[in-house]
């Protein structure tokens, strides 16, 4: 082998970085399939992960779970890791941004004037939408009743706000009120 083509890795290291690709397969054997197709996996990688959801012996649970994590060697673990952090919940900027939906949900509810500022960011939002379900929402909020127009609005505003814009002009705004 030669040094200055290839890095040596200890067979120890090797052993690991495959028993962590298995384990990241064993984590997609958890996800729903439609979920699955959304990762964008290779077809063989999806099969195998398919067929071992519907195994029930352990002896070949075991060596479906092997397939996989050969599988996995020919994959980039990368975006797998990313879409899995998504899920989870781990992505800080993911988070962030599901923040200023809440903040903008909570402006829109709270003023009448929020949703002129969010439509002037958004032209493309549909102003109608958003404006029955924020009155929706303030009813729900007054009856006590359970919150399906509060759920309903919340993703209405994170379509919209990943569909393009920002709403920084509403936060400079609002720090501009007294």
């Amino acid at each position: 082998m030669n040094t200055n083509d290839t890095e040596w890795v200890s067979k120890t290291r090797m052993k690991q970085q495959m028993n962590d690709l298995q384990d990241l397969g064993m984590q997609l054997t958890r996800l729903a399939p439609d979920t699955l197709k959304k990762i964008g996996l290779h077809e063989d990688l999806l099969e195998a992960i398919l067929t071992y959801k519907k195994i029930t012996a352990n002896g070949a649970l075991k060596r479906q779970a092997q397939y996989i994590g050969r599988l996995m060697r020919d994959t980039d673990p990368e975006p797998i890791e990313r879409f899995l952090a998504k899920l989870r919940g781990d992505n800080a900027a993911h988070n962030a941004f599901l923040q200023r939906v809440e903040q903008t949900r909570e402006r829109l509810i709270a003023d009448n004037d929020a949703l002129t500022v969010f439509m002037a960011d958004h032209p493309h939002a549909d102003a109608n939408k958003l404006r029955t379900l924020i009155r929706n929402t303030r009813k729900e909020q007054e009856l006590s009743k359970p919150p399906k127009n509060f759920r309903a609005l919340f993703q209405e505003i994170k379509s919209v706000m990943e569909g393009g814009g920002s709403d920084s002009s509403i936060q400079e705004q609002q720090q501009a009120e007294p």
